[in-house]
């Protein structure tokens, strides 16, 4: 039975060139980078290299710019907790109502335990954010402003670029979890407004457990972990050296692969959206159709569970994600398509197919070939399905299509 693995926006594959250079650096070249003798100078070099690869894919102009971290979670949480802590007079925040939870859970915290403001702004039908909203909540008493580049469900790309120049314009230092864009789309910072940027090795082939923060020169920084004096003293604790030589390669690898990204990688998403949707009725896709990342397909099939569809997609060797945050106890479709107010009966049953450059034909051939005889199943075993269709018993059953 053919496999198709479609979760890459959860995770990807390491790529092996990458896993067969760190191997030696976990036995043979394994001295801490901070030592003064060879051992560890050699692995401190090493280290600078892959500094100098992310500076390269980021577009950013000095690799003084690239501060190592565990993950993308931490790089948003230094951000926001740094830029509220050199402006202790500004006391509110601006994010979007779409974030991944290492901001929202933040921000809810800062607003329940530390008396901060927190503009959250939404989103229309396609996932676009407000701009009337956001150029609204801009003022004087905002500390930061936190947008992500990319929305992880639908692949929505927000106008960040320009999100930043309005925030510069009144002095508010602006952040953007990028964890999703980063080698997938190419960006320059040095030609951009964007203060502090997240990003995360394990969505771009690196192994999990690192990742880095952009912080533009010139901005004032606190760190959030305090001790040693490595990353020049932003942030303490021994380098996860195969971490950070992996996401070195991984920077020169997604370098190498963008164009393929953009029109191959693409391409197959398109190919595979197109292939379910002439097969499925009452099924459409989410986001906005003219900004969204190349590799990711959110669809929504109507009157029928997220769950169920996985089980069965599972069980013909096709991993997915929900759009759906179901879990134990909770029956509540995702707050993305929530807030993107997207139908009960379409949310629950929201699958996001997420590709890379891995991505073969073949895989997207048996994703369309195993798809419609599952939603065919389930909805024969739906209550909102009937013989001739759904069973509309309320209005807010109707569907909705982008």
């Amino acid at each position: 039975m053919h496999s198709a693995y479609m979760d890459n926006n959860a995770t990807t594959r390491v790529d092996p060139r990458i896993l067969e250079t760190i191997l030696p650096y976990f036995s043979t070249y394994y001295g801490n980078p901070s030592s003064m003798h060879s051992f560890g100078g050699d692995v401190g070099a090493r280290l600078e290299d892959a500094r100098a690869s992310v500076q390269a894919l980021l577009g950013v102009e000095h690799d003084s710019e690239i501060i190592f971290t565990s993950c993308g979670t931490e790089s948003d949480n230094t951000a926001i907790l740094s830029a509220l802590a050199i402006q202790p007079g500004r006391r509110e925040i601006i994010t979007s109502v779409v974030e991944h939870p290492a901001i929202l859970s933040l921000c809810d915290h800062l607003e329940r335990h530390e008396g901060y403001k927190v503009h959250y702004i939404p989103v229309d039908r396609l996932g676009r954010i407000s701009m009337e909203a956001y150029a609204a909540a801009l003022s004087e008493r905002v500390a930061v402003v936190s947008m992500m580049y990319a929305n992880n469900e639908t692949g929505t790309i927000f106008p960040v670029e320009t999100m930043a120049r309005m925030a510069k314009a009144q002095g508010v230092l602006f952040h953007t979890d990028a964890v999703q864009a980063v080698g997938k789309i190419a960006l320059n910072l040095r030609e951009s407004a964007i203060d502090m940027l997240s990003l995360s090795g394990h969505k771009l082939h690196a192994p999990k457990g690192v990742g880095a923060l952009y912080v533009r020169r010139g901005t004032r920084y606190r760190p959030l972990l305090r001790g040693g004096h490595q990353e020049r003293g932003r942030r303490a604790g021994t380098e996860n050296t195969t971490g950070i030589i992996a996401l070195g390669l991984a920077a020169d690898l997604a370098v190498e692969h963008m164009a393929y990204e953009n029109t191959m990688v693409r391409a197959l998403r398109d190919r595979l959206e197109a292939g379910i949707l002439a097969q499925v009725p009452y099924a459409f896709v989410n986001g906005d159709p003219e900004h969204r990342l190349p590799n990711t397909a959110s669809i929504s099939f109507e009157y029928i569970e997220g769950e169920a569809i996985l089980m069965l997609l599972s069980r013909v060797g096709i991993a997915a994600s929900s759009g759906s945050a179901c879990t134990s106890g909770s029956l509540e479709p995702s707050h993305v398509l929530r807030a993107m107010d997207i139908p009960y009966t379409a949310a629950h049953g929201t699958i996001r197919f997420s590709l890379s450059r891995e991505t073969t034909e073949a895989d997207v051939d048996w994703v369309i070939a195993q798809t419609p005889p599952i939603i065919e199943q389930l909805r024969r075993l739906s209550p909102y399905w009937g013989a001739n269709g759904p069973i509309l018993t309320d209005n807010a059953f109707a569907p909705v299509y982008a």
